[in-house]
């Protein structure tokens, strides 16, 4: 079987649905089925010199400037020669997936999709959340109209939605009008870590010479106003006194440049000093950072799944939550964590309800964490969950 899959970007800086494709391609291979990707990059790019498998490139150069047209120009990425591109070759795939919603490739899939034969599935992988209307209120309204002409229709005739937990199958659908989809939950994992190995630790600490071999909590992720870094900020700064052997790592790229903000957050905290910033780790310095970690922390605003919780659950480290990751249930009924609101106050709880906990627990929780990766949260899962709708979709 071929199938495609159709997504923005396959640039490891733009979130975690480009990690999962690569794992997952992996396993579907071994299952017979050969993937493909059409993305909206330039055929020049690092991220599509560097990724292993058949990209299809079909983007132009994005347009360099900080003004408004520029940015939007980013943000749409329109390409009449990926739709060109889609039209012209969609017949040879068996399946296409498509990844993600709200940018262009949404379009070249609705285009190239829409009145063909060939059977598609869609991951919104949480870009159908209410909490973005709630934020955005001007953005939603521009939303619901493409949601007319463009998204609404492309997930209606979808052979399935796949969603990758309950509750963002139930958060789907309080967002826009009308909604119709053949909507199924399937799992999404994260692959398991590479063999522990001590120098992956040494990796990771000597990009931060300040941290030395002090103790510290690790946020993993993109750097932007979802994921409640100004929380964190000031959450750390508001209980580090009551753990003055304790650091934060935060780490990850930073592509809305918002961290000389929360720098100048950590400086009127007075605990620029423990806070440090290697910026997006990847390969052996990652789980070191990981197993290094006393524990995960993300009090996001909104967040789908989270391949960077599950990561963090494949290395035993116990997660601390807010209760907008779309996991938290899960998290919170296996004791793998904690989980908190996403205010400050929730984040504080967060860091406290972690510092009362005792060497035992901790050492117990990683114990869930662990199991909990494996029982619900591993590649192999997500794979055979796709392959089976795959199979169903095409009748192989």
């Amino acid at each position: 079987m071929r199938v495609l899959h159709i997504i923005a970007s396959v640039d490891p800086e733009d979130g975690g649905p480009i990690e999962g494709i690569k794992k997952l391609d992996e396993i579907l291979h071994l299952n017979g089925i050969d993937t493909e990707l059409l993305t909206l990059d330039h055929a020049e790019a690092d991220c599509v010199k560097d990724y292993v498998g058949i990209v299809h490139a079909k983007g132009r150069l994005a347009p360099a400037g900080t003004g408004l047209f520029a940015r939007l120009r980013r943000w749409a990425r329109q390409s009449p020669e990926a739709v060109d591109w889609a039209r012209s070759h969609i017949a040879d795939y068996d399946a296409a997936v498509v990844h993600g919603l709200w940018n262009y490739s949404t379009r070249v899939a609705a285009l190239a999709l829409g009145r063909g034969n060939t059977p598609y599935v869609v991951y919104s992988h949480g870009m159908l959340d209410p909490w973005f209307r709630r934020q955005y209120p001007l953005k939603h309204l521009a939303k619901q109209i493409l949601w007319f002409f463009n998204e609404g229709p492309l997930l209606r005739r979808a052979n399935r939605m796949l969603f990758t937990c309950e509750q963002e199958r139930m958060l789907a659908r309080q967002t826009f009008w009308p909604y119709q989809a053949n909507e199924q939950v399937v799992a999404f994992g994260a692959s398991g870590p590479l063999p522990f190995d001590p120098s992956q630790e040494a990796e990771f600490r000597a990009l931060l010479p300040a941290l030395g071999n002090r103790n510290y909590l690790l946020f993993l992720s993109r750097i932007h106003e979802k994921k409640g870094c100004d929380l964190l900020v000031k959450a750390f700064a508001a209980i580090a006194d009551e753990a003055p052997e304790l650091d934060l790592v935060i780490a990850g790229p930073d592509r809305t440049g918002l961290r000389p903000l929360l720098e100048g957050l950590a400086r009127q905290g007075g605990v620029a000093h423990r806070i440090h910033w290697p910026g997006m780790i990847t390969g052996a310095a990652k789980y070191g950072a990981l197993r290094g970690a006393e524990a995960f922390v993300l009090p996001s605003h909104q967040e789908n799944f989270g391949i960077a919780v599950a990561e963090a659950l494949a290395c035993a480290k116990p997660v601390l939550i807010s209760d907008q990751v779309n996991i938290f249930r899960e998290i919170a009924e296996a004791r793998a964590g904690f989980t908190e609101t996403d205010s400050v106050e929730g984040t504080i709880n967060l860091l406290r309800r972690w510092l009362k906990t005792d060497t035992a627990e901790r050492a117990e929780m990683g114990r869930r964490a662990e199991a909990l990766y494996h029982d619900r949260f591993t590649v192999e899962a997500a794979a055979r969950d796709l392959c089976d709708v795959l199979h169903e979709i095409t009748k192989k």
